[in-house]
């Protein structure tokens, strides 16, 4: 799966001269947590809502309505956005978009396809992702079994399934730190995967949980 499948296009901006406040009445109305902002078609920056939150006045002030309010029409966006911004490409993995946010401890990225913006990326687009990766929505059922380090371990095991006349939803493998064998999470697309199961055992592996989902 890559970026261009998963993000959100065309996403909404805003520019550097906006007021805070119009920002904020965006995110609050659209549900968003942050806003890529542009001039003249180009990204130069990225404000969240709490970069905006930082240059407004503390609720806890003395100043009237009309003052804050004043206030907040003169500070516009490029006092709060952040100007060195980290982006992925629509060509990018997800695994390696994943990734970037992760390491940089961000909530989303713009997308870019050269100069242009194409979209944006965030939890959101993430957990959708996820969800269709592992393929969370369909019918079926999931297989948890411990894998020793083998070569042609998974291979026999789709081999096993594929003989049971049985497609595979989605397969993935992780390792624990105090494992020695890994770990196989497998789904497959019946409700009833009693003879998957036998043979498995039979082949020797371990069947740690079977779960059907509707």
């Amino acid at each position: 799966m890559f970026v261009r499948d998963f993000m959100t296009p065309d996403p909404v901006v805003v520019s550097p001269e906006t007021p805070v406040q119009d920002a904020l009445k965006l995110m609050q109305t659209r549900g968003f947590g942050r806003l890529p902002v542009v001039s003249n078609n180009k990204l130069v920056g990225i404000v969240t809502e709490a970069d905006l939150m930082k240059v407004s006045p503390s609720p806890a002030t003395t100043l009237s309505v009309y003052e804050i309010n004043y206030l907040l029409s003169k500070v516009k966006v490029a006092d709060a956005m952040t100007k060195k911004v980290v982006t992925v490409s629509p060509d990018d993995t997800a695994e390696s978009a994943i990734l970037t946010m992760r390491d940089n401890d961000i909530g989303g990225v713009p997308v870019m396809d050269g100069d242009k913006l194409v979209g944006i990326v965030t939890e959101s687009n993430v957990f959708e992702a996820l969800i269709k990766l592992f393929g969370f929505r369909r019918a079926g059922t999931r297989i948890t079994l411990d894998i020793p380090d083998r070569l042609g371990v998974i291979a026999e095991i789709t081999d096993l399934i594929r003989k049971n006349g049985v497609n595979i939803i989605s397969l993935a493998t992780f390792t624990r730190p105090d494992a020695e064998a890994a770990t196989l999470v497998i789904k497959v697309a019946t409700d009833d995967a009693t003879g998957i199961i036998s043979g498995l055992k039979d082949a020797g592996y371990q069947v740690s949980h079977v779960t059907a989902s509707a």
